[in-house]
């Protein structure tokens, strides 16, 4: 059976969202430097709470503990929040991990 594109949103939705509270330098494409607010993260994707410059649909690529590098994209933006979305989704081994690394960093 083959999914329609607002049914694969819903299973995106679904993902589990884990609360953080980090800040990762973010570059885009256009060499623009800016630091993230991460408030949660899930392995396909976050949220962020200080959205000021960049727009739906741009590109940023950031360096998260554990996972290195990796490219994410606005999916959408309400005043100073935003989502973004993962160009791959994290591995579950490697996003318990992060997880985790976040947590030791919040102590």
């Amino acid at each position: 059976m083959i999914k329609s594109s607002a049914d694969m949103a819903m299973d995106l939705r679904r993902a589990a969202r884990h609360r953080t509270d980090i800040n990762v330098n973010s570059a885009t494409r256009k060499g623009e430097e800016h630091l993230l607010h991460i408030v949660n993260i899930s392995a396909h994707g976050f949220m962020i709470d200080n959205h000021s410059v960049l727009n739906r649909g741009d590109r940023v690529t950031l360096r998260l503990p554990i996972i290195g590098e990796i490219e994410a994209y606005m999916i959408w933006s309400i005043e100073e929040r935003a989502g973004f979305q993962l160009e791959r989704v994290i591995r579950l081994p490697d996003f318990i991990a992060l997880l985790d690394e976040i947590g030791s960093m919040r102590r």
